[in-house]
């Protein structure tokens, strides 16, 4: 990262200048997001749905930013739920889905057409339908006809800054439902939090004590590996690439531990790692073995060969390997974390970690989804790129709706 980037962050003029949308305010809202649509989510009639008693299975359908209402509920709720908690992003349902069932349908604007699809197809099935979403939408529309619960959100952004806003209905709905315990304090829990963090990055606060600005400038001109070590850290992991996808326009590989040490990390020896001595990498008898590329041409220019950057060099994209840590790890996924950020570091690869913070698991997912939203954000700027357009997006549905 060049020092002019570094000052496009750390100078508030520039910074607020390269963020005409207020991308970096509507992240800032996450703590009012939390107590507001709690609050909406408690006074919802809801009663309906707890009449009719446990559902077989919970399925959430929603695309995008409001996409990942479904994995948080599912992250908070943990693996001790008594019930399936199952996500869709398509047009269309399972074939399983059916009357036992509830169908919680989100939407920020309330009008995405794959989510009205599904929820059309949920109220056709007879399923039991939940609608989270805009006010006065097409959403809520087809709630009111199908006399289904609704439970309104008002957006205070872009839907991808509205995480909190669109699922912690969705938390307080299983709650109220009876599936799990999800004590009042929880939800002043993780809106503190957020707050502490949003605090620490906040925008008038410089790279070296801000660690929002600094993970920007950790992954400018990487390709980042995000690895969660729990299933909540996981949709911290997966949120993370999402919004570097749409704020940063940058790409990104989400995973999570275990699994992600019996496939992604064998890209650890792939052309995206630099490989320390020349290729040769430590041995386990302290001696050394031929760097993974060893012998193989794979088509680089005149002058180098076995896949490698020239020595002291990083490939033009060179990866590094981020690790969100849950307070709540396996003990031998935090023996795989620690080994893998071990294995990186030998092959030349840049390890960033991030640790969550607090005991409950709403409160831990914040501590960790607070910090990488602002991050994107900064990456987006520090690129000088506008964290706000997705202008690919609105070609696509322009050309979609042609047909």
């Amino acid at each position: 990262m060049t020092l002019a980037a570094q000052e496009r962050l750390d100078n508030v003029t520039l910074l607020e200048a390269a963020d005409p949308s207020g991308m970096l305010r509507q992240v800032a809202s996450s703590a009012a997001q939390v107590r507001e649509s709690a609050r909406a989510a408690h006074e919802a009639d809801l009663s309906g749905l707890i009449a009719a008693g446990r559902p077989r299975a919970i399925v959430v359908t929603g695309m995008g930013g409001s996409g990942i209402a479904g994995e948080v509920l599912a992250a908070v709720a943990g693996p001790g739920c008594p019930v399936q908690v199952t996500t869709v992003h398509d047009y269309r349902l399972p074939g399983w889905v059916g009357a036992a069932d509830l169908v919680i349908a989100v939407s920020c604007s309330g009008a995405t057409e794959e989510t009205l699809s599904a929820a059309g197809e949920a109220v056709r099935r007879g399923c039991h339908l939940l609608g989270v979403g805009g006010l006065d939408s097409p959403l809520a529309a087809m709630a009111e006809q199908a006399r289904a619960a609704f439970i309104p959100v008002k957006a205070t952004g872009m839907p991808r800054s509205m995480v909190w806003g669109l699922s912690v209905p969705l938390v307080v709905a299983a709650s109220r439902l009876g599936l799990f315990d999800m004590p009042a304090e929880a939800y002043e829990a993780a809106a503190a939090e957020l707050e502490r963090v949003a605090h620490l990055c906040r925008p008038d606060s410089e790279a070296f004590v801000n660690p929002a600005k600094g993970l920007a400038l950790e992954l400018s001109g990487t390709l980042p590996m995000i690895w969660g070590t729990s299933p909540l850290a996981g949709v911290a992991a997966s949120r993370f690439a999402n919004q570097l996808y749409e704020n940063a326009k940058h790409p990104a590989i989400p995973g999570v531990l275990p699994e992600a040490n019996h496939n992604q990390v064998v890209v650890f020896d792939g052309t995206f790692a630099p490989e320390p001595d020349g290729g040769a990498l430590p041995g386990a008898d302290g001696g050394v073995v031929p760097g993974p590329h060893g012998g193989l041409d794979v088509g680089l220019p005149a002058g180098l060969s076995n896949g490698q950057a020239p020595q002291g060099q990083l490939p033009p994209v060179p990866l590094r390997l981020v690790l969100l840590r849950d307070t709540h790890e396996h003990p031998q996924v935090a023996r795989r974390r620690e080994e893998s950020a071990k294995l990186a570091a030998q092959r030349g690869i840049e390890v960033s970690e991030l640790t969550a913070a607090g005991d409950l698991p709403l409160e831990r997912l914040a501590s960790l989804v607070q910090l990488i939203d602002y991050a994107s954000v900064y990456l987006a700027i520090a690129s000088g790129i506008d964290p706000a357009p997705i202008t690919v997006i609105q070609e696509l549905k322009a050309r979609i709706a042609q047909e």
